[in-house]
């Protein structure tokens, strides 16, 4: 979106400049209105329902992927998270295992946060994994991330929360399924 964006403002710019430095020559009144009604149907009709149906097409199949839809086949972890002024609990359901500020999810697979909040509107923001998605007060929303590869990834509150909105930051670990569920099993031995 940024890349197409940019594009689209450099054609603005590049007009705008067009416009200032042309010399407008002698012109009848009916062909200055003529060339202006073209200006404004290009500009203000054209070129924006062009702008608006590029970032539907790319824009729908992205957010269709962050949906929890049902799988074609299994079914996605589902992990708990709540947010908290200024921390964030993880819990996995049907066992003991709680984190803060850290999430383990095996790569490969949908994973399906259950967001909620105790206190604030917070919201949940993993980069290199899924948009943002907002926790309110009464309310589970839900996201579905999925990790390609195993690795940690760095995510943050993405909305000003209070005093110590800055370091409301968590980390999401990756690993290979057989490793997370090995993982899974020993902190619920642990705890």
């Amino acid at each position: 979106m940024f890349g197409f964006f940019t594009v689209i403002l450099l054609i603005v710019v590049a007009l705008w400049l067009y416009a200032i430095k042309r010399d407008p020559g002698t012109v009848s009144d009916v062909e200055a209105q003529r060339t202006q009604n073209r200006w404004v149907l290009g500009g203000g009709l054209i070129l924006p329902v062009v702008s608006i149906t590029v970032i539907l097409l790319v824009g729908i199949p992205v957010g269709r992927s962050m949906l929890p839809l049902p799988l074609e086949s299994g079914q996605a972890l589902r992990v708990d998270v709540q947010a908290h002024q200024w921390r964030w609990e993880v819990s996995y359901p049907d066992t003991d295992v709680g984190l803060t500020n850290e999430l383990h999810i095996p790569a490969g697979k949908a994973v399906d946060l259950h967001l909620t909040t105790a206190d604030v509107i917070h919201s949940f923001w993993v980069p290199r994994l899924a948009g943002k998605l907002d926790t309110m007060p009464g309310r589970t929303n839900i996201l579905r991330i999925e990790a390609d590869a195993p690795g940690t990834y760095h995510g943050q509150c993405a909305e000003f929360c209070g005093l110590e909105h800055t370091d409301m930051r968590f980390t999401v670990i990756a690993h290979e399924p057989a490793t997370f569920d090995s993982w899974l099993k020993e902190k619920q031995n642990d705890d």
